[in-house]
């Protein structure tokens, strides 16, 4: 299948440099760009795309906003929002997180990473570039936690899953990869799929970047000290 991309990001330039390289390979293309958020979204709807590249710094409605409709539009549940800013800090990073996005990309980042994170936000994946730590992810958003009360409703999300579930959920907010915890459970890398599935589901989660998120707010996964 071919992954249909949709650009958005003010500056024509970045837009054009990155269609070329992404028409220049053989299972993805550019079905749009957008120069705002407003534009993005509804392009999103339009043209079917499957992965957005969302600037966060957009006129009018910017790249934050624009994800947050995204994920909340039933009818683009399928869309996965890659952040792709030159503003690689720790704030923005959690705060595209939690707006919906399956991942976080700073622009000075190689082609290759860029048409990575296309590949791994179209399968579902959570992505994060390695200036993004899973570290600070869990520090922050446990920051947010520490401000408000609403933890025990998160954590009462948690009670639909089955104690393996919970287990993998727990991996996953490690940043394993289903490989990996195939290994460490002892069990086959399709069994894990199926529990991570599982937990999607019952979490309302779209991707693992979402399922991140769950982990760390419920309080399920606790930053370690750094």
């Amino acid at each position: 299948m071919t992954i249909r991309v949709l650009l958005a990001d003010d500056q024509t330039l970045l837009r054009s440099a990155f269609r070329v390289l992404v028409d220049s390979e053989p299972d993805m293309e550019v079905v749009g760009e957008a120069s705002d958020g407003a534009e993005a979204v509804r392009l999103a709807r339009e043209q079917r795309a499957d992965v957005v590249l969302m600037d966060i710094r957009m006129p009018g409605t910017d790249g934050l906003a624009a994800t947050r409709l995204i994920s909340a539009d039933p009818a683009l549940a399928h869309v996965r929002v890659v952040i792709l800013t030159t503003f690689e800090v720790d704030d923005y990073v959690v705060r595209s997180l939690r707006a919906g996005a399956s991942g976080f990309l700073g622009k000075g980042s190689e082609p290759e990473e860029l048409l990575t994170a296309i590949r791994v936000a179209a399968g579902g994946e959570a992505l994060l570039s390695p200036a993004a730590t899973k570290g600070l992810i869990a520090r922050f958003l446990a920051q947010g936690d520490a401000a408000d009360d609403g933890r025990p409703a998160r954590s009462a999300r948690l009670e639909a899953l089955t104690v393996r579930e919970r287990e993998v959920l727990v991996l996953v907010a490690g940043g394993h990869s289903n490989d990996e915890i195939a290994e460490r459970l002892e069990v086959s890398p399709l069994t894990v799929k199926t529990h991570v599935n599982r937990a999607m589901a019952k979490l309302g989660a779209r991707d693992r970047a979402q399922l991140v998120v769950i982990a760390y707010e419920s309080g399920l996964v606790r930053p370690r000290a750094e």
